[in-house]
C-alpha cells in the first residue's frame, strides 16, 4: 500500500508506503515502511519511490558535464568551482598534454568554463577536463544558478522547456549539470531569461509549467502563439539529464589550436 501522490510533498520521518514498493534515494526502510529521510517531492515510477529534495548541493559524477569558474592557479592544474563541496580541479596536461606553458596566460582567476567531469575519487575529489564539443571559456554572457536537482525540470522533457526558452528569447543558453546555466544574447533578453529559468526553479513542482512559461514569454514579448507548434509539458520529475551536445555553434570559444591533439 502507498500512502502518498507523485510530487506529495513530504518531510522526514513520514511513512510513504509499505514494503511492497521499493526504497530509493531519499528515503530509508523501518519496521516494513518506506520512511522519506529529506523535506522534499515524492517521485514515483516502477514502484519504486524517491525523495527529490528541495534544496541540494551539487554531487559530482564522472561523465557529467558542468560550468565552473578558475579560483586558483597553481604549478600545474586551476582549482574551479563547480557549485559543490567538494574541491573539483582542472590538470595542465588535460590543456597542454606534453607542451609547458604559463597557465595564468591561458585560463586565470575568474574565467568561467564548461568542463566535462573525468573522475571522482574516493574523498570526492574531482577531475576536469576539456574533451568534447564545445569544451572550453565562455566570453561574455551571464550564468544563473539554481538548485541541481531543478536542471531537469529546466531541461523538460526531450528539451522542451529549455528549446522553448532559446527559440523565444533568441539567446544562446548551456546548461551545466551542477546547476550553473550560461545565457547570452541581447542584454535585455539575458535578463528575461535569466528571470524565467528563476520563475522555473521557484515553480518546479508544479503541473502545467511549459505551457505556463510559453504563456508568459508570449505575453512579455507579444507574441501570437495561435500559428505556433505545441510544446508538450514535462508532468513527470524523471526528465532527461542534460546530453553533451555540440555546442560549438552556441559558444564563442577562445581558439587554442596549439592545444588540439
Amino acid at each position: 500500500m502507498i500512502y502518498v501522490d507523485n510530487k506529495d510533498f513530504v518531510i522526514p520521518g513520514e511513512v510513504l508506503a509499505d514494503d511492497d514498493f521499493y526504497s530509493d534515494r531519499g528515503t530509508f526502510k523501518e519496521s516494513g515502511k518506506i520512511c522519506s529521510s529529506l523535506i522534499g517531492l515524492i517521485s514515483i515510477r516502477n514502484k519504486k519511490i524517491r525523495v527529490i529534495p528541495l534544496k541540494s548541493k551539487y554531487i559530482p559524477k564522472k561523465g557529467e558535464v558542468v560550468i565552473g569558474k578558475i579560483e586558483d592557479v597553481k604549478f600545474s592544474m586551476w582549482d574551479v568551482n563547480i557549485n559543490s563541496p567538494y574541491s573539483a580541479f582542472l590538470p595542465a596536461f588535460e590543456v597542454f598534454k606534453r607542451e609547458k606553458r604559463e597557465l595564468s596566460k591561458v585560463y586565470d582567476v575568474g574565467d568561467v568554463l564548461f568542463l566535462k567531469v573525468l573522475d571522482v575519487d574516493e574523498v570526492k575529489k574531482v577531475k576536469l577536463g576539456l574533451k568534447g564539443r564545445g569544451m572550453g571559456k565562455f566570453k561574455e554572457g551571464i550564468i544563473v544558478n539554481i538548485t541541481p536537482t531543478k536542471v531537469p525540470r529546466l531541461i523538460g522533457k526531450k528539451g522542451s522547456m529549455i528549446n522553448m526558452i532559446k527559440d523565444k528569447t533568441n539567446c544562446n543558453i548551456i546548461v551545466g549539470q551542477n546547476g550553473l546555466v550560461w545565457v547570452k544574447g541581447e542584454k535585455e533578453m539575458e535578463q528575461l531569461t535569466k528571470n524565467i529559468i528563476e520563475l522555473i526553479e521557484a515553480e518546479a513542482h508544479t503541473s502545467g509549467l511549459t505551457d505556463r512559461i510559453k504563456n508568459k514569454l508570449n505575453s512579455i514579448l507579444g507574441v501570437d502563439d495561435e500559428d505556433e507548434f505545441a510544446f508538450f509539458d514535462d508532468e513527470t520529475d524523471e526528465l532527461e539529464k542534460p546530453r553533451l551536445q555540440n555546442f560549438k555553434d552556441e559558444l564563442k570559444i577562445e581558439e587554442e589550436d596549439d592545444f588540439s591533439e
